[in-house]
């Protein structure tokens, strides 16, 4: 499964950048495939609890020094596929290279 999420802190004014690099070091040491880009991270897994236990503790890091936090998930559930950060994007790569 794929997990991609945004975890933003609130009350804390415009320079978020810290808080968030609190969340993805999380991520990043969790061992899991991710990739994070300018709105979200995305985390791959084999289940739920593998998964979701990384985000919520990214979560965890923010609340630690934020009042507030900001969540947005999206999941791609499909058992099974191994590698599914890279060969999604593999995929419609392949279809623009073919135009």
């Amino acid at each position: 499964m794929i997990v991609a999420f945004s975890v933003t802190p609130l009350g804390v004014g415009d320079d978020v950048g810290e808080y968030v690099a609190d969340a993805v070091r999380v991520v990043r040491e969790s061992g899991l495939p991710n990739r994070t880009d300018a709105m979200f991270t995305s985390i791959e897994g084999e289940s739920w609890d593998e998964v979701m236990d990384v985000v919520k503790r990214a979560v965890a890091a923010v609340e630690e020094r934020a009042p507030r936090v900001s969540l947005v998930l999206k999941a791609d559930i499909r058992p099974g596929v191994t590698d599914g950060l890279t060969s999604k994007v593999e995929t419609v790569e392949r279809h623009l290279t073919a135009e």
